[in-house]
């Protein structure tokens, strides 16, 4: 079976980086981008199983760049997870709205995240 790939577009390094750590030591395979630029040239020849998308991005936004995803029909069946400091009443469903399939704030609680990521790559395969 493969590894599922995630594509994590993420421009700050640390969170970058601990991001792809924890994939990795869960046997994910990780693709970073650092703008919606490189992540939307990168899903032009590649689908990854899940997208771990940072709401502020430099350049085009994040749930700019969801929309753009989810209009597209090659991409838009990829589950796309917003990872935002934003957790204030009414950002979920502004987080929603904009066809993100649901969001893991920060800091990430390293702990759970696992657990979390295996939920949305469940259900991208049908899985528990």
């Amino acid at each position: 079976m493969a590894k599922p790939t995630v594509l994590v577009v993420e421009d700050n390094e640390v969170n970058r980086e601990l991001v792809e750590e924890l994939l990795g030591m869960a046997g994910h395979t990780v693709v970073a981008c650092t703008t919606g630029e490189e992540a939307m040239a990168w899903l032009a020849e590649h689908r990854p199983d899940l997208i771990l998308m940072d709401i502020n991005l430099p350049g085009e936004d994040g749930l700019t760049l969801t929309r753009a995803i989810k209009a597209r029909p090659a991409t838009a069946h990829i589950p796309v997870v917003a990872l935002t400091a934003y957790a204030m009443s009414g950002d979920q469903g502004r987080i929603l709205a904009a066809g993100c399939d649901g969001y893991i704030s920060k800091p990430i609680d390293v702990p759970q995240f696992p657990a979390l990521i295996a939920r949305y790559l469940g259900a991208r395969t049908g899985g528990t």
